[in-house]
């Protein structure tokens, strides 16, 4: 099914194709390819806002995943109909990506895949609120970022590596 890429900001220039090759791949190493995503480049203003009224944060952040369908960590969803092939919503705070890009050095296309893998697995049910439940979500970022990496030559790692 699709990627629907949506560039919501102005202030980083985003490289959109690659993005969209990224998260193609990443979801059909989940075994997801037959479900749609929207995917939108989101500005502080707009990460901010959502953040804060989502999860009573009101700053940037990286991302923010809602899915469509409550599952279970690694469950693929189970449609009754056509419009139920949804998996949901990723926004990358591509701003604040950007920045933290900048202060630490990281090629920021390369963070870029590795964040929307992460909300892909959030799509899916993962979380990382207790440390089994991070290693549970760190391990499925891995394999599927591996499979990335296979096909682009890229060596991508989670972001969460010493979260707990």
């Amino acid at each position: 099914m699709s990627v629907a890429l949506r560039n919501a900001q102005r202030a980083v220039v985003v490289r959109r194709a690659p993005l969209r090759r990224a998260v193609c791949v990443l979801r059909a190493a989940l075994g997801a390819s037959r479900f749609d995503v929207g995917l939108i480049c989101a500005g502080n203003g707009l990460m901010r806002r959502l953040n804060g009224t989502y999860r009573q944060r009101p700053e940037p952040t990286d991302v923010l995943s809602f899915p469509f369908h409550q599952v279970a960590a690694g469950e693929l969803p189970r449609p009754r109909c056509r419009d139920e092939y949804n998996l949901g919503d990723i926004f990358l705070g591509v701003e604040y990506i950007h920045q933290q890009c900048r202060a630490s050095g990281e090629d920021f296309d390369s963070v870029l895949a590795v964040t929307a893998a992460h909300g892909l697995c959030h799509l899916l049910g993962y979380q990382h609120n207790t440390k089994p439940e991070w290693q549970q979500m760190y391990q499925k970022e891995v394999e599927i970022l591996e499979e990335l990496n296979q096909l682009t030559g890229a060596s991508l790692r989670p972001l969460t590596t010493g979260l707990f």
